[in-house]
């Protein structure tokens, strides 16, 4: 067996001998048969040891090796059911089952290998500040997925959290010297998942939570939607539940301690990732599709919003399945209406009792869209960004089309439509006038904002592999996963490849192309999740 620590370019590698070992056991065993003959018989031991000095050597190495497969072997029973306790692997652990030798060599060459790299750890250090605004699914309505910093080349793994069986399809979202993400463990007909919070720096869990109510070990179900965070860092609030759940709740916990602080109960399952202004929290409830129909099960979906200090309902609206990741701007949410409604649609986010007194609808506009928009909302200056497709996460239509579209803030009204081979699925990033759009068919495709949404280049990212996740786009790069598990780094410029990486675990794959969690990059690092790899922090060099 062996395991390898994961830096592409100085591949340690720590061989743990099982195999051999078995191979030696007879020997070993029979010396020390022979040792325990005469072990009561000091004048014959010592004899033998003076004509065979090999002998005791194999003795304490025997002793050593039976000790060493004992703590493996009883580490190796200690299965925890599904979704019912977690761990860290990053983390060197002892208990009862004795004590983890993996994930020591592991602690060892991370170690070893820093103190060998004091350059590439010589980045900008995580910020004690708290952000200025709510912390939002990739940072903000831009959808950039960074926050400032270098944007490091070079990568190199800093450190790993992972749980056995688990995977990580929900986006980690950084703040200060925090990275909070989620995940999602598949065992059907049931999904689990916990939300945890880890140091920036170190990898380090700060806290873990799994259970929506302790008194009674109610578990959390999968997570697919990514957190977000107050702009007083207080709060943290995701969605609960995939596709096929229901009943499921917005969950709110405390940022820095991880209790619960309130739940929001629905019908649905809540897939997108949620919009925070001031007091005010938007999602959207999606439906239950089922069979060739497509027909929702039970109710259509809805958008809704609650205050945030307490979790009260303020207000409800009816759309067809809105999957998409809100935004708010200036007291206006825009949202997506994905299967069965295939609109963007614009709503007012005062309470119910607000918009009686000034004699105003919520409904501000609704605009048709060629195909379900399940992708989150961009907003850029006066435009609302959205990319749709007919197909989606899981199967690709017979013929695959998608669009990005650019609607006009205040009326809603069709700027540009780009065509695209397949659905815009991931969210839309945009920099200095450059819209950075994830293709389904595999490919990242740059759009001129200030051209109408002309092509400025495309590049495929790996081989014919989807590309689900919206990308990481700091001032020179952008950084994009592929749904099989690999990590691109592409100059901003032309779209050229400036390196690869692999994220998910070495040695196991994804069997179900579950790599969909967008890459976030802060003060020098760059955090992303996949489905076999956990969640895992780069650091590396600033390109001169």
């Amino acid at each position: 067996m062996i395991f390898q620590f994961y830096d592409a370019d100085c591949l340690a590698i720590v061989p743990i001998f099982v195999n051999t070992g078995a191979a030696l056991l007879p020997a070993v065993l029979g010396a020390l048969a022979s040792v325990l003959a005469v072990v009561l018989r000091p004048r014959e031991l010592l004899g033998l040891c003076r004509r065979k000095p090999y002998i005791p050597v194999l003795v304490v190495l025997a002793g050593i090796g039976i000790y060493f497969l004992g703590a493996m072997l009883l580490a190796g029973t200690d299965k925890t059911s599904a979704g019912k306790k977690h761990t860290q692997t990053g983390q060197i652990s002892a208990g009862s089952t004795g004590i983890d030798w993996a994930k020591v060599a592991l602690e060892i060459l991370r170690n070893q290998h820093l103190a060998n790299e004091p350059d590439i750890t010589a980045v900008v250090p995580a910020s004690q500040d708290g952000p200025a605004a709510p912390r939002i699914y990739r940072g903000d309505t831009s959808r950039c997925g960074y926050t400032g910093g270098p944007s490091p080349v070079g990568l190199v793994g800093l450190w790993e959290f992972s749980e056995p069986d688990t995977m990580y399809p929900s986006s980690p979202v950084a703040v200060g010297d925090c990275v909070y993400g989620a995940s999602c463990l598949l065992d059907p007909p049931e999904t689990y998942g916990i939300i945890f919070c880890l140091d920036a720096q170190t990898g380090r869990q700060r806290w873990l939570t799994d259970l929506k109510d302790p008194d009674t070990e109610a578990e959390f179900k999968g997570f697919f939607s990514s957190p977000a965070v107050s702009a007083d860092g207080k709060y943290l609030v995701i969605g609960q539940g995939m596709h096929f759940d229901d009943n499921c709740e917005l969950v709110c916990l405390d940022a820095r301690t991880g209790r619960v602080h309130w739940l929001f109960e629905t019908p649905l399952h809540i897939e997108g990732s949620p919009a925070i202004e001031g007091d005010i929290v938007v999602a959207g409830a999606g439906a239950i599709e089922t069979g060739d129909s497509q027909k929702p099960k039970g109710h259509p979906g809805f958008v809704f919003a609650v205050r945030l200090s307490d979790g009260k309902e303020l207000w409800r609206y009816q759309i067809n399945d809105p999957e998409s990741s809100p935004a708010i701007d200036n007291g206006i949410v825009y949202i997506g209406s994905g299967v069965n409604g295939s609109a963007v649609v614009a709503l007012r986010t005062e309470s119910d009792e607000v918009l009686r007194e000034k004699g105003l609808e919520r409904l501000i506009w609704n605009i048709p869209t060629p195909h379900p928009a399940t992708g989150a909302v961009t907003l850029t200056d006066d435009l609302v960004l959205i990319g749709c497709g007919n197909s989606n996460y899981v199967f690709v239509a017979p013929n695959p089309e998608g669009f990005v579209l650019a609607l006009e803030k205040p009326t809603g009204k069709l700027k540009w439509k780009v065509p695209v081979p397949d659905a815009v699925l991931g969210a839309i990033a945009v920099r200095n006038d450059i819209a950075i759009c994830p293709v389904r068919n595999g490919e990242i495709i740059a759009l001129d904002l200030k051209n109408s949404g002309s092509v400025l280049w495309r590049q495929r990212v790996h081989n014919n592999e989807p590309v689900l996740a919206g990308a990481a786009l700091t001032e020179n790069f952008a950084y994009v996963v592929s749904r099989d598990g690999y990590m691109l780094i592409l100059n901003i410029e032309d779209g050229s490849v400036i390196e690869k990486q692999y994220i998910n675990a070495r040695g196991r794959p994804g069997e179900m192309g579950l790599s969909i969690s967008s890459p976030f990059v802060a003060n020098g690092r760059v955090y992303v999740g996949s489905e076999t790899g956990g969640l895992r922090c780069f650091v590396g060099k600033e390109l001169k």
